[in-house]
């Protein structure tokens, strides 16, 4: 049997062993209700902009760098450090068995956000994927990472969102489990154009309210 890494996959190669679908630019209107910033909430954001400009002026930042400097901030931020969320950083994807073609894929997420209130021994309700990069890297080449380690958990609910960022830029993706199962990108978000970033933040509040309002058993199929 063939071993693949998730980090080696081509996005066409995702769409092939997967089976995943490509569906028209999504809107987060239509997805999600996105509520106003308070005014702590836009100070924190100019803040979290600043400090991020600082490290990028005396270089390109590192992947670790992307996640203290804008991610895990941006995170606190929303509420995803708070019950009932818990976040995962690096674990190990649950090996995806190809049959047809006789291989697996194997890899490792970046963060993962869960909804802990599911039941003992149920599986886990993803609430958000993430997948980082460094500030020189396009976030294009998460993508198909992103897809790969998602993927799993389309099987026990029915749409995760996900999130490619290098930390500038900021790319969500929402998958649904259908068949096939589908992924539509939603318009781009950037840290350092005021709009998108109050945009940005606002998403990331409506992904976590939205999520850990659900019930984790009434998301499976």
């Amino acid at each position: 049997m063939t071993t693949l890494n998730a980090e080696k996959l081509t996005l066409k190669e995702v769409h092939r062993l997967l089976g995943f679908q490509k569906q028209p630019m999504g809107s987060y209107s239509t997805l999600l209700s996105l509520e106003s910033l308070t005014a702590y909430e836009n100070q924190e954001l100019i803040q979290i902009a600043t400090d991020f400009d600082n490290y990028l002026t005396a270089d390109k930042v590192s992947e670790g760098l992307v996640k203290v400097l804008s991610i895990f901030p941006l995170l606190r931020l929303a509420g995803f450090y708070r019950f009932p969320v818990e976040l995962s950083l690096e674990e190990a994807i649950a090996r995806i068995v190809i049959e047809y073609e006789d291989t697996f894929i194997t890899g490792r997420f970046d963060i993962l956000a869960i909804n802990k209130t599911a039941l003992a021994g149920s599986q886990p309700f993803w609430i958000l994927l993430i997948e980082s990069k460094n500030s020189s890297v396009d976030v294009s080449v998460g993508l198909p990472h992103l897809l790969t380690y998602a993927y799993t958990s389309l099987e026990y609910q029915e749409s995760v969102w996900g999130l490619v960022t290098n930390g500038l830029n900021y790319q969500f993706v929402y998958l649904r489990q259908e068949t096939p199962p589908t992924y539509q990108l939603m318009p781009p978000l950037h840290l350092f154009e005021i709009e998108r970033a109050i945009q940005l933040l606002q998403v990331l509040k409506a992904i976590c309210k939205l999520q850990v309002s659900v019930s984790p058993d009434s998301a499976v199929a």
